[in-house]
């Protein structure tokens, strides 16, 4: 029987979303047709009637605006909303501001499908005198340096999306409270697979396209129990 629902989603259409490179961690815009898809979104929770008592986003604009554009057009402006770098896109280390199409020429196409995809692979890291390093970002200043990522696999991503989840997200849902999380492709690949069980080799074939609800199901026990795409 089914008790709660939350719902998730990943942010707009970003700039180098459309120029086809490596994001992760690098702040950038949404575009004007990410702007749309997030509209596109709120239309369609607004047709099932969703209402939500609280929202949850990571610190990177993209997913913000996107968590923004949404709550206007539901009229819930007014929600409070946390965010958390523990939501933010997966770190792609010294990929970050590649092409994907060049990277796979340089590298070859299995190993970027790896790094991509995969649970384990970790792409190469960067220096942490990398002015790519997120440790110079005055968000990141409360942070252990430690903690602060210089290249992640999806596991590395689980490791630090759960904790939030149990602390923060879970307690309010055992609450009934109606929550609505906008992060990115792999922070959602993370929380899914952690809360679904899903092993590592079928972890790779989940794709969270932009801008597309996933309604995430649970019984009384807080055990996950299906997810699904509202379009």
């Amino acid at each position: 029987m089914i008790m709660y629902k939350i719902v998730l989603l990943r942010h707009g259409e970003s700039s180098w979303n459309k120029l086809n490179r490596f994001t992760g961690w690098h702040d950038v815009e949404l575009t004007e047709n990410g702007k749309k898809e997030a509209q596109y979104a709120a239309e369609i929770l607004k047709k099932e009637k969703f209402f939500f008592n609280e929202a949850h986003t990571s610190v990177l604009k993209r997913a913000i605006n996107t968590l923004w554009n949404v709550m206007c057009n539901l009229n819930q402006t007014w929600l409070p909303v946390k965010k958390t770098w523990r939501l933010n896109e997966r770190h792609y280390g010294a990929l970050e501001g590649l092409n994907k199409d060049e990277t796979m020429l340089k590298y070859g196409e299995k190993k970027v499908i790896a790094w991509r995809r995969s649970f384990y692979a970790i792409p190469p890291k960067i220096q942490k005198t990398d002015i790519r390093f997120p440790g110079y970002d005055i968000r990141y200043s409360h942070l252990d340096v430690k903690n602060i990522p210089v290249g992640e696999s999806l596991e590395l991503t689980v490791k630090r999306v759960i904790p939030y989840w149990k602390k923060i997200i879970l307690p309010q849902l055992k609450k009934n409270k109606k929550i609505l999380i906008v992060a990115h492709g792999n922070s959602l690949r993370a929380l899914i697979q952690y809360l679904k069980k899903i092993d590592s080799n079928n972890i790779e074939k989940l794709n969270i396209p932009t801008a597309i609800p996933i309604i995430l199901e649970f019984n009384k026990e807080l055990i996950a129990q299906k997810y699904y795409f509202l379009t």
